[in-house]
């Protein structure tokens, strides 16, 4: 060996400063990477066929109401460099988005210069001062808009509009109207909803804070008594909220009259906390960081007796207690409402994140290629591969179905009566479960699809399943809904043996007539047959009550309280509640398909909802575990997904821009994923 030469230490030190000092050299300005001649973005609109029906048409079903208004708030969001993602341009096009890799503090703070944006723009404006199904409607609109353009300001706005708001306009009356209404719509003060303790969650007849009437100073003493009474995840309680409803237990004269709700203010006009009251951070989270959750404890507070919400029930000054509802499950119930309306927009804010999601992912398998399936051929484009179709085709489907659900249940909700009370709180319940469990596994299956590409952060897939997967838990945990559910269709079931009386409702009137019967052998147009895909879904929703009831009744039998039979009866329970809310969808989506005319458009329709139905049956173990399908007529349904996927490959781009989603609202994979990774934009 040369003793000259340098040891292989001393050529790895010399080898590793070469490679720094090459990673720190800047590159040139001036001479950019030139594409390669061999790969280049094509436009999905330049290779796919013209759509076979106007993706307006579709636009206006899915979306059901306020184009118009939607596509207003679209603009001023675009308009506003308040909205741009920190990559905002991108090779040629410009994107919105929050800078989700910013500290909470930061996040925080443009949530609320956003709001404050949006509120000079008069997005606000009668959002609880103006009445009528249409306004509703129009609220619902505009917040669907700023879902997707970010969670964190969606949940900030819904917090103070919907639950603190609602609560004053729906639980309180005329002298709470007149001081917050109007004040709450102006942002004059900013509201949260405390009704989640340390302790108690979806158990909230079982909190722990405490209101003590004095009727010599006509005040209500609230008080924590505990630390797992201590308010937690409370939405702008942390920075902004100046007043919130708090839920406590009423005890008047030693007697508990169960949980009310009042109003209490939290910080003075300059943000400082007010004495006795003490707040803390819940502190940096998987996602929704852009929102302040707070923790709240209340030391012998004292609030006027006027701040309790009175239309349910009230406490006079001598310290009598009236209610215009004499049953306390009932009482109990209408102090929930307010969730009702946070269930909804859940829901629908869940379906417009899948469309967002699928948008992207559909697009980019439109434009991005992958192996060649002939010696020296191009390379096939990733949704003409059978695989991919199923794995995103079927989302597409579903997503369209859901989506007429999601209208169904605003509709059902703007125009709602006392009546309709219980059947609003079963179906918030099982679509708001249902949709977004959907949601997530959307998510996840749309984060594969595109690859690496969908680990970053500006193209959304990825980081909307750490924004979204709280949607499973808060305003109700999404297997205690289903139960909810389950238990709500067992009474139907028990009140209509015991009174003799028909099923009225909740489309249970399938019930009253005679069993599906649902031929042995099945053919792909049986399968294709919108009154087999009824029967079917039938069968299994009155097979799965019937045999749920003489589960729960069997238990009864033994001994067993109600609630302990139907707690051991929960496997029947969760399948039940599945079959109602799957078989809801389906019904909901006839309506609307019956309601378009003949033409390509219901062609599409009917493709959708046939597809729907089958990969339901393909995924779910009922069909084979109860027999209502034989094993023979379950591989057919597999067979018949493939064949479907197929078919509604040619329509996939027609469908994802029919979602009505600027562009500037997707990310640069939907569009040329190439320039936006090029060196030469400075986007990187």
């Amino acid at each position: 060996m040369d003793p000259t030469s340098p040891s292989p230490a001393a050529r790895r030190a010399a080898a590793v400063a070469r490679h720094l000092a090459g990673a720190t050299a800047p590159f040139p300005a001036s001479t950019p990477l030139e594409p390669s001649c061999c790969l280049s973005y094509v436009p999905p609109e330049s290779t796919e066929r013209p759509a076979a029906f106007a993706p307006g048409d579709l636009r206006l079903l899915l979306d059901g109401h306020d184009l118009p208004a939607r596509d207003w708030l679209f603009r001023a969001m675009e308009e506003s460099p308040l909205f741009r993602s920190p990559s905002a341009r991108t090779g040629s096009r410009v994107f919105v988005g929050a800078d989700l890799n910013d500290g909470k503090e930061g996040q925080r703070e443009a949530t609320m210069r956003r709001i404050a944006y949006l509120k000079q723009r008069g997005v606000f404006r009668g959002w609880l001062t103006k009445d009528g199904a249409d306004a509703e409607l129009r609220k619902l609109a505009l917040l669907d808009c700023i879902a997707i353009y970010d969670h964190s300001l969606a949940i900030k706005i819904g917090v103070h509009f919907f639950l603190w708001g609602s609560a004053i306009k729906f639980l309180g009356t005329k002298r709470h109207h007149d001081k917050w209404l109007v004040a709450t719509e102006n942002y004059d003060i900013m509201g949260c909803f405390a009704m989640t303790e340390l302790g108690h969650g979806s158990n909230v007849r079982g909190i722990e804070t405490i209101a003590t009437y004095d009727s010599e100073t006509r005040e209500f003493i609230i008080n924590t008594p505990c630390e797992s009474a201590q308010k937690y995840w409370i939405g702008g309680a942390a920075n902004h909220a100046t007043h919130t409803i708090v839920f406590c237990q009423l005890h008047i004269n030693g007697r508990n009259e169960g949980v009310h709700a009042f109003v209490a203010q939290i910080r003075d006009e300059d943000g400082t906390v007010l004495p006795n009251i003490r707040i803390a951070d819940c502190g940096h989270k998987i996602g929704l960081n852009g929102v302040d959750n707070g923790r709240i404890w209340f030391q012998n507070i004292r609030v006027p007796r006027e701040n309790l919400l009175n239309l349910v029930a009230d406490v006079l000054p001598d310290g009598q207690y009236v209610s215009m509802i004499d049953d306390p499950d009932q009482r109990f119930a209408a102090f929930l409402s307010p969730l009702t309306l946070g269930r909804v927009n859940i829901a629908v804010d869940s379906v417009y994140i899948s469309k967002v999601s699928l948008a992207i992912a559909v697009r980019y398998s439109l434009s991005r290629r992958a192996f060649s399936i002939t010696p020296d051929g191009p390379e096939t484009l990733l949704l003409d591969y059978p695989s991919h179709q199923r794995r995103l085709l079927p989302l597409l489907a579903k997503v369209c179905l859901m989506s007429s659900a999601a209208n169904f249940m605003k509709n059902m909700y703007v125009k709602r009566t006392p009546e309709m009370s219980k059947a609003i709180h079963i179906y918030s319940s099982a679509l708001k479960a249902t949709l977004t469990w959907q949601n997530m596994m959307t998510l996840q299956e749309c984060r594969e699809a595109c690859g690496g590409q969908g680990l970053k952060t500006e193209n959304r897939v990825g980081v909307f399943k750490a924004e979204f997967d709280v949607q499973s838990t808060f305003e109700g945990d999404n297997n205690v809904l289903m139960q909810q559910v389950s238990k709500a269709l067992y009474a139907e079931f028990l009140g209509a043996q015991k009174k003799k009386r028909p099923f009225k409702g909740l489309g249970l009137e399938h019930l009253n007539g005679s069993t599906p019967v649902i031929p042995d052998k099945l053919t792909s147009n049986i399968l294709r047959s919108s009154k087999f895909q009824m029967d079917l879904f039938c069968l299994r929703e009155r097979d799965l009550l019937k045999q749920f009831a003489e589960e729960v009744s069997l238990h009864l039998a033994q001994g067993e309280s109600r609630e302990k039979a139907l707690m051991l009866s929960y496997q029947l329970a969760e399948d039940l509640a599945r079959a109602f809310t799957e078989r809801t969808i389906l019904q909901i989506f006839l309506e609307d398909e019956r309601n378009v005319p003949s033409g390509s458009l219901k062609e599409v329709l009917g493709l959708l909802r046939s597809l729907y139905v089958m990969v339901n049956i393909d995924e779910s173990t009922s069909f084979l575990r109860y027999g209502y399908l034989s094993r023979d007529n379950v591989a057919l349904v597999r067979k018949e997904v493939l064949k479907m996927c197929s078919e509604l490959r040619p329509h996939a781009l027609a469908v994802v821009s029919s979602f009505g989603i600027p562009d500037a609202f997707l990310s640069p994979l939907a569009f040329d994923w190439i320039e936006a990774n090029t060196l030469s934009t400075g986007s990187h």
